[in-house]
């Protein structure tokens, strides 16, 4: 097996610095590195290497004849590093690291050394990633809007859990596919415990519902925690949670009425602003420490 990785972009660059793909020596794989330009071109390299070690740097650009060929003809170049899974290149050992850090919630740090192929743990490196914990979106409310931010929340790749112990709003039939958590919000979202990848969201408009979730969230590193209501619905929010003690920075971290001012006038829009708002937190957050 090998993987890439982006590890350098110019200009309108498809993907991301960092961006994976993981390919097996018969070409199966999964992820991208270009959206589909230069896929094919990687995949050739990543089964030459998993059969025969190492790694290889690839470099794509529209001055490039093999990039237009392969289809990069959007302007930017990017530099794909291209790492056999082995104790040469990628150890095998760091991606039970990396699997074991993430089903805690935890982020990881790998630096790799561009002129030995070779990635460890740790920032000494000539490139330098951040592996972060799974995203999740904790949701309060089996509401309307809820039914609509769980699949929002899957095609932007969160894992959405959602919580309401109301049984006529819990109902199986409204949730297709995802298990609606009857227990009290503080109850299980203390359970599912927030982490740095964590969004909380309450959507309820009931304080015996949607405040003790808030106090549990503030209590977290959650990047993103919103609350559904009016300006002046959010205002005696935080009179009740400043009435309980929480100080003025942690009430600050509440995205209230939640959503970006797009106007939204319905379910499916609202659940759009918030995915949005969500979206933006989470690209503007800043880095997560080791």
């Amino acid at each position: 097996m090998a993987i890439a990785t982006v590890i350098r972009t110019w200009g309108s660059a498809p993907r991301r610095v960092g961006a994976h793909l993981v390919v097996r020596e018969d070409g199966l794989f999964e992820g991208s590195v270009s959206g589909g330009c230069v896929e094919g071109e990687v995949i050739l390299a990543g089964q030459e290497v998993a059969r025969t070690g190492g790694f290889r740097r690839l470099s794509f650009g529209v001055a490039d004849e093999t990039a237009w060929a392969a289809g990069l003809a959007c302007g930017g170049e990017i530099d794909v590093l291209v790492q056999a899974v082995g104790d040469g290149a990628f150890p095998p050992a760091l991606l039970e690291r990396i699997r074991t850090c993430r089903a805690a919630g935890q982020g990881l740090t790998l630096a790799t050394d561009l002129a030995t192929g070779r990635t460890a743990e740790g920032t000494g490196g000539d490139f330098v990633e951040r592996i972060d914990p799974p995203m999740r979106l904790m949701m309060v409310g089996a509401v309307h809007i809820a039914q609509h931010l769980v699949p929002l929340a899957r095609m932007l790749g969160y894992a959405p859990l959602l919580c309401d112990p109301r049984g006529l709003f819990a109902a199986e039939p409204r949730f297709a596919g995802i298990e609606v958590d009857g227990r009290w919000p503080d109850e299980a979202l203390a359970d599912w415990r927030p982490d740095a990848a964590s969004a909380v969201v309450v959507l309820t408009h009931d304080p015996k519902l949607d405040d003790p979730a808030l106090k549990v969230a503030l209590a977290s590193p959650a990047f993103y925690i919103a609350a559904l209501g009016s300006a002046r619905n959010h205002e005696r929010r935080l009179q009740r949670l400043r009435a309980q003690g929480l100080p003025e920075d942690a009430l600050a971290r509440i995205k209230g009425p939640a959503g970006l001012p797009i106007g939204a006038a319905n379910p499916a829009e609202i659940a759009l602003a918030i995915a949005a708002q969500m979206v933006a937190a989470w690209r503007t957050r800043p880095a997560l420490t080791p």
